[in-house]
């Protein structure tokens, strides 16, 4: 190879290695200085945080399908599924909830927000209204004695459902759940599902103040997967049927808003020959999407996972977008957080919080500045614990010690 060839190439590597090192070093500047916690550090081989919810205990079974958000004031809140007689999908499923509110330090006893008997409500998905204060939180039922693929085959007694409950109080009291079926689910859907995890709540553009809850379903004719949204433009008095995505093979999302008026949508993928995220881009607020594609740093071994904007540049700040989700592409482990500082396009940073067994999660940003995930993790299995764990950002920019 031609020496100048050869020099031109190093110096453009030299170049690249010197634009990254400034991009660092903005962040240290720009970014909160705030200290590890105890909650950040951990042990050795345990997921790193503080188990908020052990399977066996009060009253369940297993804990699954952790939803989290901070209210306007501050206050945590910690919702997920409490399965009271096995780990499974189906049967006597209530949502449960816990309450922080002094970062995380604290926790209020266990409550259960929504029991419905011996039927299935779960799959919780919250957003905050940063208008009014209220939290919302959209969720499933189906009759306890149906399985999903009695309701996908249209044999069951019932199908799913989709309900929305409230709280004006920072989660201290809950609404009556009140049914929205009817507006926000096709007749021809079999299978539907609200998140799970976290919506969002549009801070720029057009479609300011839009609350946004992913969703998706199942087709009864094709048996084909989707994923979609909801939404609510008069701060939640009202739900409304957003787009689904141009294809299919996706199902459980997350949504993030990007700069210049567009969201993007993060899905799991039942495409089985490639195992990274799916990503979809809307430009009308949700109402059509385009440009669905694979991110291939996003590797998954079909699962789960959340996505959350950690800071605007409209605002002044570094341009920051997290995601995370057990990082494998054959197993449910290695529960790992990743930054983007470009729109999704990169993830360059990144933090694993528990190598072994993990699964669902869900991201928010607290108020001091760090990073909340409320993850599925264990040591013989992914279903042992949910677990709350707080991240300063800066941790994240640290190579990990040999």
């Amino acid at each position: 190879m031609p020496f100048l060839i050869i020099l031109a190439r190093l110096s453009h590597t030299f170049i690249i290695m010197i634009k990254n090192a400034a991009i660092i070093l903005s962040l240290l500047l720009v970014i909160m200085p705030v200290n590890l916690t105890a909650r950040e550090k951990g042990n050795a081989g345990n997921p790193m945080g503080e188990q908020l919810f052990v399977s066996g205990q009060d009253g369940y079974h297993t804990y699954r399908i952790p939803s989290i958000a901070v209210t306007k004031k501050g206050t945590i809140l910690a919702v997920c599924e409490g399965r009271k007689n096995s780990s499974g999908d189906s049967g006597d499923i209530d949502l449960v909830l816990k309450r922080s509110e002094d970062q995380g330090e604290t926790w209020s006893n266990q409550e259960v927000i929504w029991d419905n008997g011996e039927n299935t409500c779960g799959n919780p998905c919250m957003v905050v209204d940063n208008e009014t204060g209220t939290v919302w939180l959209l969720s499933t039922w189906n009759n306890g004695k149906d399985h999903e693929y009695q309701i996908i085959d249209q044999t069951s007694n019932d199908t799913r459902r989709i309900f929305v409950l409230h709280s004006t109080d920072d989660g201290m009291t809950w609404s009556r759940p009140a049914e929205i079926t009817g507006d926000v689910k096709k007749p021809d859907w079999t299978w539907y599902a609200t998140g799970p995890g976290s919506g969002i709540q549009l801070k720029y553009g057009k479609y300011k103040n839009r609350m946004i809850i992913p969703c998706d379903h199942i087709e009864a004719g094709t048996k084909h997967y989707y994923s979609h949204i909801i939404y609510s433009d008069d701060n939640g008095k009202t739900w409304h049927l957003g787009g689904r995505t141009p294809e299919h093979q996706v199902n459980e999302c997350e949504a993030v808003e990007l700069t210049g008026g567009r969201i993007m949508l993060n899905m799991r993928n039942y495409n089985l020959s490639v195992k990274y995220r799916q990503t979809a881009i809307s430009d009308d607020g949700g109402l059509s999407w385009k440009k669905q594609q694979f991110d291939t740093t996003l590797i998954e071994p079909i699962c789960q996972a959340a996505i959350e904007r950690y800071s605007w540049p409209e605002d002044g700040r570094q341009n920051i977008i997290l995601f995370s989700n057990p990082a494998s592409a054959d197993k449910r482990i290695n529960m790992t957080l990743r930054a983007s500082f470009d729109e999704g396009i990169t993830w360059p940073a990144s933090k694993s919080l528990h190598q072994g067994p993990s699964a669902y999660c869900d991201l928010a940003v607290l108020h001091n500045g760090n990073i909340a995930i409320l993850y599925e993790a264990g040591i013989e299995n992914p279903y042992e614990t949910i677990v709350f764990a707080e991240v300063s950002f800066i941790s994240m920019l640290k190579k990990p010690q040999p």
